[in-house]
């Protein structure tokens, strides 16, 4: 299983950005995610890392489909891969019922129908086929001209058992975010597997994103894991997936839901130790490879969350 990095500050400058694209670079870490990037754009930091001689394996967990038309998001990919020189994830969601409202002025019907048509146009364009599509969502008549470059993997943002047969469907990876490692084995891993080999193609490898925070001489950990991730546990998407997973956050106090979580191994915290078997949960579950997440001690100190995860990613195997 490897490991990878979730780039844990907004940036307003690709120096801040550059010090983890950097660990990324001389460490055993294979990746840097980011996730949807509404100060710098994820895929132009990408670029501009590139450009600053730090370029790296990068991932987008996940980029959301009302801010961004399917041929732009094709061109977007093609044009940093060919200048990056980087295999990349470009993973899309169709983000939460109340973001799509505010962007388009109403939710999707079926965000279902909505990501497969979004995927399908993509992969075509990257593949330089000839699109021709009228969809509920998406119409399209263009073709890009082909690039030499490799293809980008598509990624799908994957939380709940629907979602997660589309993605065996139309997917190359599946990407989750603080879903449970028991979960993700007897609910999700299934579903995406059932749905490949129905749709005969192979099962999207399993990317799994999970904060992270050790417990040190005066750091709350478990307040810093909380604070890192409340916007998402407000969600009621990711509620809905927890409580199917088996951990209610909607009705306990911060502190009894992060205990939840951190016996669900949701969040990883406390020793290395106890992080290592934390990790090791996630490689039994089939996870291929896990993003450490250190948003909660980077809204501290972006110094002390590089320092975290050259700890973690030194002194724990995963």
């Amino acid at each position: 299983m490897k490991l990878s990095v979730l780039l844990p500050v907004m940036p307003l400058d690709v120096r801040a950005a550059m010090p983890f694209a950097a660990m990324v670079k001389h460490s055993n870490a294979h990746s840097l995610w980011q996730g949807q990037g509404l100060l710098l754009d994820s895929y132009q930091l990408f670029t501009a890392l590139s450009a600053a001689g730090v370029g790296v394996p990068m991932g987008s967990g996940v980029a959301l489909i009302p801010l961004r038309n399917p041929l732009e998001a094709a061109v977007q990919i093609n044009s940093l891969m060919a200048l990056s020189k980087q295999p990349m994830v470009a993973g899309f969601g169709p983000g939460a019922k109340t973001f799509q409202t505010s962007v388009m002025g109403r939710p999707y019907a079926s965000p279902l129908t909505a990501m497969r048509e979004y995927l399908n146009i993509v992969r075509e364009l990257l593949t330089g086929q000839a699109v021709s599509r009228e969809g509920q969502y998406f119409t399209l008549q263009a073709q890009l001209p082909p690039i030499h470059t490799q293809i980008a993997e598509l990624g799908l943002g994957v939380l709940r058992p629907k979602m997660a047969a589309l993605a065996g469907e139309v997917a190359d990876v599946a990407i989750t975010w603080m879903c449970p490692p028991s979960y993700i084995a007897e609910v999700l891993r299934p579903g995406l597997q059932a749905a490949a080999e129905s749709a005969g193609r192979p099962a999207p490898r399993i990317v799994a994103i999970v904060p992270v925070a050790r417990e040190t001489p005066g750091r709350d950990h478990k307040k810093i894991l909380w604070t890192g991730s409340q916007v998402h546990l407000g969600a009621p998407h990711y509620q809905d997936m927890l409580a199917r997973a088996g951990i209610d956050v909607r009705t306990g106090s911060p502190e009894t839901s992060t205990a939840q979580l951190l016996a669900g191994e949701v969040f990883l915290g406390g020793s290395l130790d106890r992080i290592g078997e934390g990790l090791q949960s996630y490689r039994a579950a089939g996870v291929d490879e896990v993003v450490l997440n250190t948003t909660g001690i980077a809204s501290v100190s972006a110094d002390e969350a590089l320092e975290e995860l050259a700890t973690v990613l030194t002194e724990v195997t995963p």
